[in-house]
């Protein structure tokens, strides 16, 4: 297993994890279809949350959600649309991006930002 996926994987760990403390309900994780990946879908009272996680070192120059520029952004509001349409809810869509910074595959600093783009 590479190292990248190996990151990405205590990542996703830990936001679900942290998703689940602060009550939100996890439907799914890394959910896939052809137009992308959506790392996290959780729901929590209105909103049905589509969850991107950027997990970066420690040493990285830029924060992880930077690295969800507005071509990732509209691979992630396709996919979404994909799975609305083979889930649908009343649920009011949201894209979060959690932020995991990491040193030696230990989570050192978490940051979770809600609604941070939209369509």
């Amino acid at each position: 297993m590479n190292i990248k996926r190996v990151k990405g994987d205590v990542g996703e760990a830990y936001t679900a994890k942290w998703l689940r403390r602060h009550f939100y309900k996890v439907i799914d994780t890394n959910y896939s279809c052809r137009f992308g990946e959506i790392d996290i879908i959780a729901r929590k009272g209105k909103y049905i949350c589509f969850v991107e996680v950027k997990t970066r070192s420690v040493n990285a120059i830029d924060r992880p959600a930077s690295a969800v520029g507005y071509a990732k952004q509209r691979r992630l509001i396709t996919t979404a649309q994909h799975y609305l349409t083979s889930n649908p809810t009343e649920l009011q869509p949201r894209f979060d991006v959690a932020e995991v910074i990491t040193k030696d595959d230990k989570v050192t600093d978490f940051n979770y930002i809600e609604n941070a783009f939209q369509e």
